[in-house]
């Protein structure tokens, strides 16, 4: 992660705060697919999207070797967004139960 030696962990967390609220705002796909197309290098987007078709296919009970078969990414890549579905901040699985139309049911997310 690059370091702002210049702000403050409240000017980073605001910084934070007003880009998801940014993202909050835009109501359609493709009003968010052009948000991050303008925000996103090429490569920034694709690894992003790369993280979110791991996380179904993690959800589908798919081995990481056999996900990295079908995607390209790397098993550590692989590990640390199964790592993040199971312990993180609960965003994967809320959006993932969103668009599934399935309740939110992490129980211990910090979403929210």
């Amino acid at each position: 992660m690059k370091d702002h030696r210049a702000l403050t962990p409240r000017q980073e967390a605001l910084a934070e705060r007003s880009l998801c609220a940014a993202i909050a705002s835009l109501q359609t796909v493709e009003e968010c697919r052009a948000f991050l197309r303008d925000l996103c290098t090429p490569a920034e987007l694709q690894a992003l999207a790369d993280r979110w078709a791991v996380v179904a296919l993690l959800e589908a009970g798919l081995p990481y070797r056999e996900i990295h078969k079908q995607t390209g990414v790397s098993v550590t890549t692989i590990g640390r967004v199964a790592r993040y579905l199971v312990s993180g901040n609960g965003g994967y699985s809320l959006a993932s139960e969103r668009l599934n139309g399935r309740p939110h049911t992490h129980k211990e997310s910090k979403v929210g």
